[in-house]
């Protein structure tokens, strides 16, 4: 999927045992950019990544793999993005936290555990005329309209439409999208995606000068709902940094903030990388780019954040 969007080089590191069974997996992603520079993500554009297998042996195996590609391919350091920090000499960031939450196993049972603020702002947005729609690709166009917006008023970059529509051709039974609609506009949207007793929703817009309908409200207890329908035992919001609006906002529905710890194979006496939106030198970026309009973010921006993982 990830190369059919962005044609970017990867390469899948597998650990067999003496019988050729699988003990350990670790797939890797090469990125480049005269902007941002060379190096390896496990896994970009989505939250998780980094080493899976079941013995210290076999993952520090891989890790030394992995180095090797880092040096074959020239790359400046390998982030690994792991929810369990990995032992070993790793430097690791822990800015970051998965906003995880238990689901109740049905609909009434989880309402009942909702806030009045909650849900006195879900019954607003049923009541304010706004209509939900649960579907798949014919939805596509919707969902980019309100993501696409939303991106470009937040100053960040958007992918292209093609990334969303390989998730949903390469996963069609594990994903679905859902867009609000006012008087058959589309004011936000998400998109989610389940496995095992998992759902996620690793992106979801709204168009903020609807905010005040509270359509985002709409969107994720119907999300919600879905997961309980099909037997989900757990929703998982998404990454968020702990105090800000969106880690607030994932709260607010009971979600439990679960550690990241993304991890670096680096040179040695090499400092972490800073690639995001709260480095200083990316302020004046971020500021031009709100300010564009939303046509030319639309035709530049995949370009640009091809490269950002």
């Amino acid at each position: 999927m990830i190369e059919g969007s962005f044609g970017h080089r990867c390469r899948y590191l597998v650990a067999r045992n003496n019988g050729g069974g699988i003990e350990g997996i670790l797939p890797l992603v090469l990125m480049q950019s005269r902007m941002f520079g060379r190096f390896l993500v496990s896994l970009p554009f989505f939250n998780y990544g980094g080493v899976l297998c079941d013995r210290q042996e076999t993952g520090d195996a891989l890790l030394a793999e992995a180095m090797k590609v880092q040096q074959e391919f020239g790359a400046e350091y390998t982030e690994l993005r792991h929810t369990a920090q990995w032992s070993g000499p790793l430097a690791t960031k822990r800015q970051k936290v998965a906003m995880i939450l238990d689901l109740a196993q049905d609909a009434e049972t989880a309402w009942q555990g909702f806030n009045a603020k909650l849900r006195n702002q879900i019954r607003k947005a049923e009541k304010s005329g706004l209509t939900i729609t649960v579907g798949g690709k014919e939805l596509l166009a919707d969902f980019y309209t309100v993501f696409a917006r939303n991106m470009r008023d937040l100053g960040t970059p958007v992918y292209s439409s093609k990334f969303f529509t390989e998730i949903v051709t390469v996963f069609p039974d594990h994903t679905r999208i859902i867009a609000v609609h006012l008087q058959g506009k589309p004011v936000a949207a998400g998109l989610i995606s389940w496995f095992r007793d998992t759902m996620e929703i690793p992106w979801a817009s709204s168009i903020r000068e609807y905010n005040p309908l509270c359509p985002n409200n709409l969107l994720y207890w119907t999300a919600l709902q879905f997961a309980m329908s099909r037997g989900c035992r757990r929703f998982d919001f998404g990454r968020s940094t702990p105090g800000e609006g969106t880690f607030n906002f994932k709260k607010q529905w009971g979600a439990r903030p679960v550690q990241l710890h993304w991890q670096y194979l680096l040179p040695e006496g090499t400092a972490m990388p800073e690639l995001n939106t709260k480095n200083p030198k990316y302020d004046l970026a971020i500021k031009v780019w709100q300010k564009l309009p939303l046509p030319v973010t639309r035709l530049l921006g995949p370009q640009i954040v091809k490269n950002i993982p």
